[in-house]
Formats: structure tokens, sequence, C-alpha cells
């Protein structure tokens, strides 16, 4: 190692170490830990979704008293045993009075407990009050504003000056807008019963209250949900998503991603959920309602308006875009270019041994959409008009539960995902999932569990085991086998082959040391071309070692330690490895009111492929996961103070620093230089 390396190691655990001396660290929301432990890079956009959804059950938790099953099944990481049991609990015993009967409950280890007190309270059993009222609603509710600000500190490509000869010749080289990223969100609560929110946003680059975007924020998205109200089970109104079944048919609220707690994987949709998140792309406009037809009969209907993004040539769609931004030429020639009607239902029956339903939607847009033709493509969706319907079951039978969905669309195709899983513990559970998506099989809002971004083109076997049975250690192993028939994105051959595998041990001791040991190891075909420009499909390996410790030495403490080694390449080609090795301490200052956590990485890599990924703490509802290639360092400050639990202020300041390279990034976000640093600020208000 070189002079230059062993200086920069050596500032990384100066950095450390001197947080350690000015930090009394304390732990961080413990079910963070829990998504850390189970993400897969693959994921990512899951998990970004999935970290906002279990922030706001985190600031808004539930009675533990008066909890129901449908409330306890949006905790993934529960099991539908243990949610059986500590219903039968509450049932038998009464209400709690502390959050240490949890253990009490048969399967409840200290770790699931953990990440469990973060999202219920100690409160009254009364269901009197419950009942509806709108004197007590605008009288007992809870209200809270929140205001995000993100500072690049550094000039990108697309914020320069440039002459106006220039401008005219290439004129997606400048951002419309100015660097700074803002949003604004307002959230009004009434115990479980009523949710009303407004989110505003402009994205970096976008243009404010100037140019073509007179109204201020470029995106803004509201509300109103209401739940448990007589017969009326959910009326969401505005901006919505909807999940029904195992997402074959409908699925824009959950995913059964294989990185999921296999306890949990056979849980079907929440039908209607409010839209809270700054997500441009994955919500329904209109209304949407479920109302109790009987004991265990729910009827569901929705209908969408919205206007979308999307590539118009010659009155057809060429591509959707989804990513929300408007910040360039290009993206206002693709703003609002056409629209989507939709028109959605369910009937579902609940039993307590049997669940079964069945979804139908149809959409239209009012513009043919017809992708250019590629080979991979052939089956995409093409036409204005859709339609699905599915049919969804779930039987419980003893220690053997049997899931799945099978749907079909308006040629015939047919998609079909079955599930059996098997408990002969509390603590253990055996998963096996077949599923077969029809290469011609077109649905534009299903996501369930596949290797492919759509669902379609694929068949597969997955089994898996997990299992804390030997307390403190709880093992997570599983191997996915799939099969492509046609050809895919970046893969020029049908009938390709692929398997993924991961094994992960888990060692929690009490109150004081958590450890995590995952590998994974993925194989698939991928388009290769050679240096003499020969192209073939070869197959592509990837492999990721991950090791995390925390520690605990005392109450209120945290030290959490991240080693990540990935090695990625082609069949019989050159490997390129990678490293990271990070630290995230957490704590308060002793003299102020202020929680500060610091978060430290230093990475090696030999390319792209071989990125590694590092999670720090963010401000609320950001959740933030890097990728690095190349050689370099990130350090991360993140502080938070609040006055009297109504008003929070936090800061965080982030600078990565390369050392292979001059610029960073390419196009409009290229940067001169080796460094990058960002600043963000946050305010929340709650009353």
């Amino acid at each position: 190692m070189n002079k230059g390396w062993y200086m920069m190691l050596k500032k990384y655990v100066l950095a450390c170490l001197l947080a350690c001396c000015i930090v009394n660290i304390s732990a961080q929301s413990d079910w963070v830990e829990w998504e850390e432990n189970t993400l897969e890079v693959e994921d990512l956009t899951y998990w970004q979704e999935k970290y906002e959804e279990l922030s706001e059950l985190a600031e808004h938790p539930f009675n533990i008293n008066t909890i129901t099953k449908e409330q306890l099944e949006q905790l993934p990481f529960l099991s539908d045993k243990l949610i059986e049991n500590i219903l039968y609990y509450l049932y038998k015993y009464g209400p709690m009075v502390s959050k240490n009967e949890l253990l009490g409950i048969e399967g409840m280890n200290w770790q699931t407990r953990h990440f469990l007190k973060d999202f219920i309270y100690i409160g009254p059993a009364d269901n009197k009050k419950d009942k509806f009222s709108i004197n007590h609603m605008l009288k007992y509710n809870k209200q809270e504003l929140i205001t995000r600000l993100d500072i690049p500190l550094n000039v990108k490509a697309g914020y320069a000056e440039y002459s106006p000869e220039i401008l005219k010749e290439k004129p997606n080289k400048k951002y419309q807008g100015n660097a700074l990223y803002h949003n604004l969100r307002y959230r009004f609560q009434y115990r479980n019963q009523v949710f009303a929110g407004l989110t505003a946003e402009k994205d970096a680059g976008e243009p404010f209250f100037t140019k073509y975007n007179r109204k201020g924020y470029d995106s803004y998205t509201g509300y109103l949900f209401l739940q448990n109200l007589g017969r009326l089970k959910t009326l969401a109104l505005g901006h919505y998503r909807a999940s029904f079944g195992y997402g074959l048919v409908m699925n824009m609220g959950f995913s059964m991603g294989k990185s999921m707690t296999l306890s949990s994987m056979n849980r079907k949709g929440k039908g209607f959920i409010k839209h809270t998140s700054v997500d441009e792309g994955s919500y329904l406009q209109g209304v949407g309602a479920t109302y109790t037809l009987g004991k265990r009969w729910d009827l569901s209907a929705c209908y969408s308006f919205r206007e979308m993004d999307g590539n118009v040539e010659d009155q057809f769609i060429k591509s959707l875009k989804t990513d929300g931004y408007h910040r360039l030429t290009k993206d206002l020639e693709k703003k609002n270019s056409f629209n989507n009607h939709l028109i959605g239902c369910n009937l579902s029956y609940n039993g307590k041994y049997v669940e079964y339903g069945l979804t139908a939607v149809y959409n239209h847009f009012n513009k043919m959409l017809n992708p250019d033709y590629r080979d991979y493509n052939r089956y995409y969706p093409r036409g204005k008009n859709f339609y699905n319907a599915g049919v969804h079951y779930k039987v419980y039978m003893k220690r053997f539960i049997f899931s799945g969905e099978t749907a079909i669309d308006k040629q015939g195709a047919v998609s079909t995902l079955n599930m059996l899983t098997y408990s002969p513990d509390v603590n253990t559970t055996f998963t096996f999932i077949n599923r077969y998506y029809d290469k011609r099989y077109q649905s534009l809002y299903a996501s369930s569990f596949s290797e492919n971004s759509r669902l379609q083109n694929e068949a597969g076997i997955y089994i898996g085991l997990e299992s804390s049975l030997f307390s403190p250690l709880k093992i997570l192993c599983y191997g996915d086998f799939f099969y492509f028939p046609w050809k895919r994105y970046q893969v020029d051959r049908r009938r390709t082959t692929g398997v993924e595998g991961v094994c992960q041990l888990g060692y929690s001791h009490n109150n004081s040391l958590s450890m995590l040991v995952k590998y994974s190891y993925k194989h698939y075909a991928k388009n290769y071309t050679s240096s003499n420009e020969q192209k073939y499909v070869l197959p592509y390996i990837r492999q990721r070692l991950h090791y995390q410790l925390s520690y605990v030495p005392i109450e209120n403490t945290l030290l959490k330690t991240t080693v990540e080694y990935i090695r990625a390449g082609f069949w019989k080609q050159r490997m390129g490895q990678g490293v990271l090795v990070g630290e995230t301490l957490k704590g308060e200052l002793p003299a102020f009111p202020i929680q500060a956590s610091l978060a430290a990485a230093w990475f090696y890599t030999d390319n792209y492929d071989s990125r590694v990924y590092f999670y720090e703490p963010s401000v609320l509802y950001a959740f933030s996961m890097f990728s690095f290639y190349g050689k370099g360092t990130r350090l991360a400050v993140n502080l938070k103070y609040t006055y009297h639990r109504w008003l929070t202020i936090q800061a965080k300041w982030g600078w990565t620093h390369y050392m292979d390279r001059n610029r960073i990034s390419s196009g409009t976000e290229e940067i001169m230089g080796s460094n990058k640093a960002d600043l963000q600020f946050q305010v929340r208000v709650k009353w």
C-alpha cells in the first residue's frame, strides 16, 4: 500500500476515534437495523419506498392494546404465526402495561422485540374512544409540517454558463432551474381513522416560480384517506396506491423481493393506501374505496385519471418516463404528453382458514403505446386498451400455508405464482415458490416476485429456509433458479438460465451485541463485447460478502462496523473486485440536546461492476444508500435537535473524495475535481 493510501486510512481511523471521544453515542431507530440486515442491492428501489413507509409508521406508532391483524401485517419482520400469538396473548392476558411483556409472547425473541418496540406504544384498551367524532377530530388531531432543503456544494456542468449560440445548438446542455432541491410536506391525522396530506417537491435543476413553472413547485400531490368508519373500510381521495392479491394484476404498494423475510412473503396486498412519498411515478389519482359487505367479504373499486410523462412521436407513445425530472428541454417535451384512465375492482373473502379474491383492472391510454421494435421487446405492451383479471388465494392448514395468484391478460396469456410455507415451529419457516410468467403476458401495474423488472418472460423455482430456533443465532438461506424463454434487454439469446443464492447468519446477544454475515452469489447470462468487437452472450457472475457488527457497550450507546467485498465479472474473463470498510456512530452531544451521527467509509474497486454500497443515517424519510466505485472515502455528519418534542431541526453534511479521478460523473451532472459535497436541512413542526 502506497503512502497516500496509508495517510488516508490514518485520517479515517482518527476521525472515528475523535467522534468516540466527543459523542456519547446512542442507538439509532432499531428497525433500521432490520432493513440493513435484509437489504439486497438489487432491491434498492423497493427498499427506498419501504424505508419511507416504515419511517412514517414509526413516527405514528400503534396502540398495542387495540392493535389489529391488519396493522401488524404492515410490519414485514413479523411472521403470520407470531402475529397470531400477539393477538392471542392480548386476548388471554388482557392489556399490556409494559413493552417488556412482549418477551412473554411465544416465539418473540429479543431481536424481534427490539424492532417492534419502535412501532407501538402502551395505551388504554378502551375502544369507545376510537369511535369517530367530528368534534373529537377537530380537537384531538395530530398535525405536522416538514420542509427539506438540499444544497450541493459543487458546480455541475448543467448549471454552468453557456453562450446563446451553444444553447441554441445544444439546448439540453443546461438545466432550466437552480441547483437546490426542496420539498414541503403537511400531514394531518386523527387516531387511525382520518389522514390528510399535501406534498410539494422541486427537484434540483427544475425552475421555481420562473420560466415554464409559474406554479412554484414542479410536483404537487395530496390525499384524504379514511378508514374503519363503520362498514367503510377505506376511502382514498386524491393520490393513492393500490395493491391486491400477490401483485400479478395490480401492485403499487408492496413488494415480494427475494431479500424479504421468508415468514412474510405470503402476505398479500393491502388494498388502498395513501400516497405520502415524493415519488412522482407510482401512484393513482382519483378515488378508491373498500366496503365491507358482510362479516368476511370486502368489495373494493377505484377510478384513476392522470396525465403521464413519455416520449411521444407521431401520436405514438414510444416510452414511458417515470423519474419525475423536468430539468431539461427534452424533459419538458415529455411532460404530461398523454393520459391514462384506470378502473379496477376487487372482491375478497377473509376467512379464518381460507382467504381468496378476484381482481380486475382496465387501462386506457389516449394515445397508442408502441415502442420502437427490438428483438428483446417483441412482447412488450402495445396498444391503447389493456385489461387483466386474476384470482388469488391463501389457505391455512395447521403448519402449512398455501397461497398464490393466477392472472390472465386480454390476449389470454397467463401468469401464475404459487407458494407453500411450512412452519414446524414459530421460529422456523420453509418456503417454496413456483412462478410462471408467460412471455406474452402484459400488465402495466403488476409487480411481484421475479428476477425481471417486468412481469413476463420468466419461470423459476425458489427454495428458502429461515430459522431462529437456536437462539441467539438466526439463519436465512435461499436459492432461486430462473429461466427466460425469450430474449431480454442486454441478453441477445433465447432460453437463458440463472441462479441466485444467499446464506445469512445473524447473532444477537440480549441488548449489547449483534452480528451479521451474509454471502450472496448470482449467475446469469449477459451480453459481452470482446476486445476485437466480437459480441457474445456469456455467464455473468457477482459475489458479495457482507459483514456487520453492532455493539452497545452501555445503555444508549451504539457502534457499527461494516465490511463488504464484491467480486464481479464475466465467466473466464478478468473479475473486478471491490472492498468497503465503514463505521457508523450515533449519539447525543453531552452538553447540548443534540443527537449526532457520524458515518465514514473507505472503498477501493476495480471497476463499475464491482461497485460497493454503503448505508448512512440521514434526515427523516430520506433513505441514504450510496454506491461507490473507484478509490476514495466517504464522510457524513448528521445532527438532530429537538425542542419540547414539537420542533425538530436536522442537518446533514456529506463529503466524498476520489483518489483516482479529477472529474466526477458525466454530462450535465459532471463535476470538475475529485471532491463532491452536499448539505441537507430539514425542519419539522408538530402540534
